[in-house]
């Protein structure tokens, strides 16, 4: 697509956003601290699910937050945001694998986030139970009618916001927490890169699985990706104005972010082998190391070599599941074209969505389960 790598002044600017959080969030989880998250954590739950004009007199960071919150911008599309919903849900199961196999994994060449995710608790929760909760915030997302004002997408992507909000304010208060080295901690070249590779990720890497889209359809996932982005508290810079901008927004904060260290090999070694504790109801033993290769050949194959030496595994992985997917995943891009085709296929996604979610855990995943003793401090 012709996007080269950042120049002197976009690196620049990526490097200041490192030292910038999310004011309103921030200031708002300051307030909830001075006053109490026991007198202040109902208000704001009320307001998340009723609006804020539902708290009387609601105190100013509450009322700030939420009104801009509230505030939806003139240029959100809802017809757009339901179309790119419903094509990010067709992308089924296939799609919380490039997720999860080349994301989440490739993510833990970012140092400077690997080092808040190990202060609260990342090795000792598991990268399994941290995916879950990414994967059912984006399947909230992308739920039909979920980003309608408090509908269920609305809800979670302003409850992380919040969560965001409370880790930045933990972490960075922690002795250890180097600012000169890290920056902020979840930043906003963080939560930028975050985004897109929750979001636009999956829809990119699933052309290499045989999933392809039409231009339109391109265009919806980057602008429901937008809208979600907005929410969250990400800064205009880094909101992709089409699908090529989202390719940009991922390409340019990897970039910036892409400093691996000794803590990538201690979470993307253990990620490797999260298979092996799946629940699989027959031949448990030989599914789950079928499941085990599988998601590393997904990995290999996305990442090559370079990566996987950097992330500590094998370096050459027979990429025998994208090339057994490809035939077939094109065959339905085809049928989805036909009347009715993307709304068959959104239906069978969200199925193959929920069985992957019970295969990894044997119990909801909660979000913010993850932070929740940063969360339960505040008390």
């Amino acid at each position: 697509m012709g996007i080269r790598k950042p120049d002197a002044t976009q690196f620049r600017r990526l490097g200041e956003c490192l030292t910038e959080g999310d004011p309103l969030a921030d200031r708002l989880v300051e307030w909830m601290y001075t006053v109490g998250s026991a007198s202040a954590r109902p208000l704001f739950e009320r307001a998340l699910a009723d609006g804020i004009d539902t708290v009387d007199d609601a105190p100013e960071p509450l009322r700030a937050f939420f009104d801009e919150v509230e505030a939806t911008p003139a240029w959100v599309d809802r017809d757009k945001i339901a179309l790119g919903a419903e094509v990010m849900r067709g992308g089924g199961a296939d799609g919380l694998y490039v997720a999860r196999d080349v994301a989440l994994l490739g993510g833990y060449m970012f140092a400077g986030f690997n080092q808040t995710l190990l202060r609260t608790g990342a090795l000792e929760k598991g990268s399994n139970a941290r995916f879950a909760e990414t994967a059912q915030w984006a399947l909230d997302v992308i739920t039909e009618r979920g980003l309608e004002s408090r509908g269920v997408g609305y809800r979670s992507t302003v409850h992380v916001r919040f969560i965001h909000a409370m880790v930045r304010r933990h972490v960075g208060n922690l002795p250890d927490w180097d600012v000169d080295a890290w920056g902020v901690p979840i930043n906003q070249t963080d939560m930028a890169a975050t985004l897109v590779g929750a979001l636009v990720a999956p829809i990119m890497g699933g052309v290499g699985l045989g999933k392809f889209h039409t231009p339109q359809e391109y265009e919806a996932v980057a602008h429901l990706t937008r809208y979600v982005g907005w929410l969250m508290g990400v800064q205009d810079e880094f909101l992709p104005k089409n699908f090529r901008d989202s390719i940009r927004v991922l390409f340019h904060t990897s970039c910036a972010l892409s400093t691996p260290d000794e803590t990538t090999r201690q979470l993307s070694l253990p990620m490797i082998d999260d298979p092996l504790g799946w629940h699989y109801e027959t031949l448990p033993g030989l599914r789950r190391r079928i499941a085990r290769s599988q998601h590393l050949s997904i990995t290999g194959t996305f990442l090559g070599p370079a990566a996987m030496r950097t992330l500590g595994l094998p370096a050459l992985v027979v990429p025998w599941y994208p090339l057994l997917k490809f035939p077939v995943n094109a065959v339905r891009s085809v049928a989805a074209l036909r009347p009715g085709g993307r709304a068959r296929a959104a239906v069978r996604g969200m199925a193959e969505h929920e069985k992957f979610m019970r295969t990894m855990l044997d119990s909801d995943a909660t979000i913010g389960h993850s932070a929740a003793g940063i969360t339960h401090r505040a008390a």
